[in-house]
């Protein structure tokens, strides 16, 4: 078996982790763009994955960060993106997600902890409600400063001008 088959539909995930809640293990879950993986991402899953046994991340399609982030983006597929999380040593499970954000794959796979960045507060997270409806918790790590996929963009940009 491959690293790359634990990029799952949402149905299977949601079957996954069921079967992890029936064995006592704590899901942790995850979303993001992750289109040029660098060290904040790294630190960010390390930290997330800590929290519990298994480390769900839920990747924005396509679509979806051409909404968030605009035309020129993403630079790597949504593919591309969820299987390289899977390559890290923190990431257990991806699936991809088509909305602005994370609830309505929230609120079918249930996941005991919904982890957000530093940069966010968790009574702004539009998915909070969700998460506490369906008997989770929201914790927000620490945050990374100094590194975006934003920026290593405008310093090859700039390198290459």
């Amino acid at each position: 078996m491959s690293f790359k088959d634990n990029l799952l539909t949402q149905e299977e995930m949601k079957e996954k982790i069921e079967l992890f809640k029936k064995e006592g293990k704590k899901v942790v879950f995850t979303n993001g763009v992750f289109d040029i993986l660098h060290i904040g991402h790294l630190t960010y899953l390390e930290e997330a994955k800590s929290l519990g046994d298994v480390l769900v991340v839920a990747v924005n399609s396509d679509a979806s960060v051409k909404v968030n982030k605009g035309d020129k983006r993403p630079i790597n597929t949504e593919e591309n993106r969820a299987k390289m999380l899977l390559g890290t040593k923190f990431v257990d499970y991806t699936v991809i997600f088509n909305e602005k954000t994370p609830e309505k794959v929230l609120d079918l796979l249930k996941p005991d902890i919904h982890v957000k960045g530093g940069d966010y507060k968790k009574e702004d997270l539009p998915e909070t409600k969700i998460v506490e409806k369906n008997g989770g918790e929201v914790k927000i790590l620490s945050f990374v400063d100094n590194i975006s996929t934003t920026e290593i963009i405008n310093r090859i940009l700039e390198a290459y001008k």
